[in-house]
């Protein structure tokens, strides 16, 4: 009975040790082909306000709702912009038809008026300077007894009336022909410019009266309803990004010669124990996390541990943000990539 018993705990004992044997292989000898890294599910989020402060008239996007780039997810109010923009349009074409007549020149029309009218100013001038002539020969003839001294001082003011006149018209004939000053050509374009920049602003406000998805996300929080008022301070909604997704986790020092990014990876999460995401390391952090000022043990040393980033393939969105999830990488070199 005692052979028997001691028979039992030597083979007992010799199954423990090879039971320890076969976990001490597994876990640190050289037959592992796995490196398994625990961490959890990460993306990119975003919070998406309105530019502008204007009252919501619509939101046309639910919480859990897949969008598109460019999909239209809120409208504001523009019950008020529309009209300014209409008027800045007006304005513009206006000074667009003002800087081109500037631009243009005075018409051959104007140019042949002016013409005309320094060519009857200069007969004017003529007939006064010889009416002048006549009344101041008849007034030498006749000792000034023909014509009193007001007489000539009337002619003399209407040869000096219709010189003046003459030299009016020669002037503005002169204008006509050389056209508007480049002096105004130049504010003339230069307040057209400013009339372009204020109706750009104003269509560009127009524009973000509509709140657009930047990317393909889906809806994690609504935060606005119709009849608020928007505040650019304020998101409106937020945005999970479903593509790229990522698990966070964290690597010994030890362990980080046998990976590299591109190290081709699978996910799995206790949602679908019978599925593994395919995936790829993207990143691995250059400087240890909690690194102490001085190490010099090898025990410290190994004790370090690197954030790595594994991007997953998710095409149905089956990841959610936070999820514990498990990766496996295989110690030989074998590359993926996206």
């Amino acid at each position: 009975m005692q052979k028997r018993l001691r028979a039992a705990l030597i083979l007992a004992a010799l199954v423990a040790i090879g039971a320890a044997i076969w976990w001490w292989l597994s876990e640190h000898g050289a037959s592992r082909q796995e490196l398994a890294l625990y961490g959890n599910i990460d993306l990119r989020q975003i919070d998406l306000p309105f530019n502008d402060s204007e009252r919501v008239a619509e939101v046309l996007a639910q919480e859990g709702d897949h969008v598109k780039q460019g999909q239209v997810l809120a409208r504001l109010d523009t019950s008020r912009l529309s009209p300014a923009v209409a008027r800045a349009q007006a304005d513009l074409e206006a000074q667009q038809q003002m800087v081109n007549r500037l631009h243009r020149g005075n018409r051959p029309a104007e140019i042949d008026q002016a013409r005309a009218n320094t060519a009857a100013a200069r007969a004017d001038a003529v007939n006064a300077h010889a009416q002048l002539e006549r009344l101041r020969t008849l007034s030498q003839n006749t000792a000034g007894r023909a014509l009193s001294r007001q007489d000539l001082d009337s002619a003399q003011a209407a040869a000096d009336a219709a010189e003046a006149k003459l030299n009016a018209s020669e002037k503005a004939l002169a204008l006509e022909l050389a056209g508007p000053r480049r002096e105004d050509v130049a504010q003339g374009e230069a307040l057209l410019q400013s009339q372009q920049a204020a109706l750009a602003m104003l269509q560009q406000q127009l524009q973000d009266a509509e709140l657009r998805a930047p990317v393909d996300a889906v809806v994690r929080s609504r935060v606005v309803e119709p009849g608020e008022i928007s505040s650019p301070q304020k998101a409106a909604f937020t945005l999970a990004i479903v593509d790229p997704k990522w698990v966070r986790a964290y690597i010994s020092e030890s362990d980080l010669g046998q990976v590299h990014e591109g190290l081709h990876a699978t996910v799995s999460v206790d949602a679908f124990p019978n599925h593994r995401f395919e995936g790829w390391i993207g990143f691995i952090s250059p400087t240890a996390e909690f690194t102490p000022k001085a190490v010099e043990t090898r025990e410290l040393r190994s004790s370090l541990v690197y954030e790595v980033r594994v991007f997953v393939k998710d095409p149905q969105d089956q990841l959610r943000l936070g999820s514990p999830a498990t990766v496996h990488l295989p110690l030989a070199s074998t590359s993926g990539g996206s």
